[in-house]
């Protein structure tokens, strides 16, 4: 049985340039998943285990059907609320949506088939937050960005030069693509696609 993997499938998604770049983007499916705390915190890492349980289940249920897909890389949007600039706004205040793309296939009823065996083997709280939709970013702007989340300055400025210069203006939250596994990469090698919607 094949085993689709979106990452191959989907250059355009999850592949990016050091250098900024103009992509355009069509509306795709995803998992997701919402709330506000500082990275790492104990409801960012239970929202983050919620969210692959019910990937998986996803994935396991699509198998026995024979439409196996490959885990792809997880995805975040992170904002702020308020007047200070994100750099300056304490962590605990930052909001984010932990997302996976999931393949075409994949419906919402199979989402919600899920999630209720997964309630009742409580293995799930019947008060998740978790999330079956659509979201179209559209026109983006991204880079690739190697080194620790921490210092994606140098980046970001590339990327806001870019836009300037090409008289764009973000028209969406900070999307981050993490495609380095962080538990087997060298915080200074992390490779992450950082993506803005223009307008």
């Amino acid at each position: 049985m094949s085993k689709l993997n979106l990452i191959e499938a989907y250059p355009e998604y999850y592949k990016a340039k050091p250098s900024p770049e103009l992509v355009e983007l069509e509306p795709y499916q995803y998992i997701t998943i919402q709330g506000n705390s500082e990275p790492n915190a104990p409801v960012f890492l239970a929202a983050i285990n919620d969210l692959y349980k019910l990937v998986y289940g996803i994935k396991f249920y699509h198998k026995n059907e024979g439409m196996d897909f490959k885990i792809p890389k997880m995805e975040a949007f992170w904002w702020v609320e308020g007047e200070l600039p994100f750099e300056e706004t304490p962590q605990e205040e930052w909001f984010w949506k932990i997302m996976f793309r999931m393949p075409d296939f994949v419906g919402e009823g199979e989402f919600n088939m899920t999630v209720d065996k997964l309630i009742k083997e409580r293995k799930l709280d019947s008060d998740h937050q978790l999330k079956f939709e659509s979201i179209h970013e559209g026109k983006s702007v991204q880079a690739l960005h190697t080194g620790s989340y921490y210092d994606e300055r140098g980046t970001l400025e590339k990327m806001f030069v870019f836009m300037k210069e090409n008289g764009l203006e973000v028209n969406g939250q900070h999307h981050e693509i993490y495609i380095s596994d962080p538990r087997k990469t060298a915080e200074e090698k992390l490779k992450t696609i950082l993506r803005y919607a223009v307008k």
